[in-house]
C-alpha cells in the first residue's frame, strides 16, 4: 500500500513539471506574427517605387533613386505621385551638382512646370531654374551667360509668384544677380574712362544708372558721367547727373562735391529725397562682411562672385533687358527711355524706400528734357549724302537722329517736309525709286547712314 502511494506521488509530480514547463516561454526565439493582415501588404505598387526611390536619392544614391523614378513614370502614367516623382529627378541632378546635372536639372524642372503649372510646387519648380543658374554663375569679369539668364528667371518668379513665400529669398537673389551684372559694366567703362575712350565709356554708364539704380556704385557711375560731359562742353547734361547724385544718393561720399559742381555750373541744388535718404540709410545699417584683407583674399580663392555689396533694400529691377537699342541710339537718346540724369535716372531709385516697389521704367520723363541742348534758331542744311554741311557749335546742337541728320528745331520746316509739301518734287522721287534696282539702292542708303550716325555723334561727344 505504501509503495503504491509512493507511485502515485511519483507520477502526480511529473505531470506538474510537465505542465509548468509547457508555460514557459524559451528566451531567444520570437512568436511568429500572422502578416496575412499587415498594412505592407496592402500598399499600392506605385507607392512602395516612389519611397524606395526616395530613400536612395536621401541617402545620397541618385542613379538609383532616378532609376525608380522614371520606372514609376512609365509603369504608372496615372499615378497620383507621377508629379512628386519627376520633380524628385529634377532634384536628384540638383543635389548632384556639376554642370551637365544642373542642365538636367534646368530641362527637369522646367518640364515639371509645362506639364503642371498650377500646382503649387510650380513655383518652387521656377525657382530652382533660377537657382541653378545663380550657383552657375561666375565673377563679374566672366562670362555672364548664366548670371543673365538667372536674372531672367528670377523676373519672371516674381511676377507670376509676387505672393509665394520664396518671392523675399528671390528678391534678394535677383538683387544679387543684378550686382553682379552692373559690376560687369561698370568695369568696363572704368576701363574706358580711364583710357581716355570717353565715349565708350559713356555708352555704357547711361544704360548702367538707368537700370541698376541699386548698384553700390551707381553714384560713381553717375559722377563719371558728369565729368565726360562737363568736359566735353556739355554742361547742361552734366549738371543733370550731379543732380542726381545730389537727389537720389544723399549720403554717398560724391554728395558734397556734386554740390560744389552744379554752384560752379551756376545749376540750382535739388533737395535730397526722403526716400532715397531712407532707402541708403537702411542699406548703412544693413551687416556685411568687412572688406580686408583676409575677406578679399578668401573670395580670390571662390569660383563665384562676390556678392556682400549687393543692396538688401528696395525693389530690384523687374523689366527685362532691351536688346533693341544700338549704342547709337543710347548716346544720341533716341527710343531709350529714362536715358540721362533726368527723371529717367532718378524716378527708380527716388522712389524706393525699404519694403516699397519702383514704378517700372516706363514712367519716366522726356529723354529730350536732359539730354538735348539749346534748340538752334536757324536749320542746319543738310547735304546730299545725309550729312550735315557746316556742324553747328557742340554746345547748342541737338542730338543726332537715326538717319544721321540734325533733329529740326520745334516751329521749323525742314527739307523732308519741303520735300512732301511740294507735290511737283515729290512724285520725281518717288518713279524714280519704284524703276531704279531696289538691292543696290539699299546698300548704298546704308553706306550714307552708317557714316551719318558718326558724323551726328561728333556733335554731342566731340572727343
Amino acid at each position: 500500500m505504501r509503495r503504491f502511494a509512493l507511485l502515485l506521488f511519483c507520477a502526480l509530480m511529473l505531470v506538474g513539471a510537465s505542465v509548468c514547463t509547457a508555460q514557459i516561454p524559451i528566451i531567444g526565439k520570437k512568436k511568429p506574427v500572422d502578416k496575412s493582415t499587415d498594412t505592407a501588404n496592402t500598399a499600392e505598387p506605385d507607392k512602395i517605387l516612389y519611397d524606395r526611390a526616395a530613400d536612395d536619392i536621401k541617402r545620397g544614391r541618385y542613379e538609383a533613386g532616378r532609376l525608380g523614378m522614371q520606372t514609376l513614370i512609365n509603369t504608372y502614367p496615372d499615378s497620383e505621385y507621377l508629379a512628386k516623382a519627376k520633380l524628385a529627378v529634377a532634384d536628384s541632378y540638383y543635389k548632384e551638382g556639376g554642370s551637365s546635372n544642373i542642365t538636367q536639372a534646368i530641362a527637369g524642372y522646367k518640364d515639371f512646370i509645362v506639364f503642371f503649372p498650377f500646382l503649387p510646387e510650380a513655383a518652387y519648380a521656377q525657382m530652382q531654374v533660377a537657382m541653378c543658374n545663380y550657383n552657375e554663375m561666375p565673377k563679374a569679369d566672366r562670362d555672364n551667360t548664366h548670371a543673365k539668364a538667372a536674372e531672367d528667371e528670377f523676373q519672371i518668379f516674381l511676377s507670376k509668384y509676387p505672393k509665394d513665400p520664396l518671392a523675399p529669398e528671390a528678391q534678394q537673389r535677383l538683387r544679387e544677380v543684378q550686382e553682379v551684372l552692373a559690376e560687369a559694366q561698370f568695369r568696363i567703362s572704368y576701363y574706358y574712362y580711364i583710357k581716355g575712350d570717353k565715349r565708350a565709356a559713356a555708352g555704357r554708364l547711361i544704360p548702367l544708372v538707368n537700370r541698376y539704380p541699386l548698384y553700390s556704385k551707381t553714384d560713381q557711375a553717375l559722377w563719371m558721367l558728369g565729368d565726360i560731359f562737363e568736359k566735353s562742353e556739355r554742361k547742361d547734361i552734366a549738371g543733370g547727373y550731379y543732380a542726381a547724385i545730389v537727389r537720389n544718393y544723399p549720403l554717398s561720399k560724391y554728395d558734397a562735391d556734386a554740390k560744389a559742381k552744379l554752384v560752379a555750373l551756376g545749376v540750382p541744388v535739388p533737395q535730397p529725397d526722403p526716400k532715397a535718404v531712407a532707402w541708403m540709410t537702411a542699406e548703412q545699417n544693413t551687416p556685411r562682411p568687412k572688406e580686408g584683407l583676409l575677406h578679399r583674399g578668401i573670395g580670390a580663392l571662390h569660383s563665384g562672385p562676390d556678392v556682400d555689396t549687393a543692396a538688401h533694400n528696395g525693389m530690384p529691377q523687374m523689366e527685362p533687358e532691351s536688346e533693341t537699342a544700338s549704342a547709337t541710339d543710347i548716346l544720341s537718346g533716341k527710343n531709350v527711355v529714362g536715358t540721362g540724369p533726368g527723371k529717367g535716372a532718378s524716378s527708380i531709385v527716388g522712389t524706393v524706400s525699404p519694403g516699397q516697389s519702383a514704378p517700372a521704367a516706363s514712367t519716366a520723363g522726356s529723354v529730350e528734357d536732359v539730354n538735348t541742348g539749346p534748340a538752334p534758331t536757324t536749320e542746319t542744311p543738310a547735304s546730299t549724302d545725309g550729312s550735315t554741311a557746316s556742324p553747328a557749335p557742340v554746345a547748342t546742337a541737338p542730338p543726332a537722329t537715326g538717319d544721321g541728320g540734325a533733329a529740326p528745331a520745334s516751329g521749323t520746316t525742314s527739307s523732308t517736309d519741303a520735300a512732301k509739301t511740294d507735290g511737283t518734287t515729290a512724285a520725281p522721287a518717288t518713279d524714280a525709286a519704284k524703276t531704279n534696282n531696289a538691292a543696290p539702292a539699299t546698300d548704298s542708303t546704308n553706306t550714307k547712314e552708317s557714316s551719318s550716325k558718326k558724323k551726328g555723334l561728333k556733335k554731342l561727344f566731340p572727343w
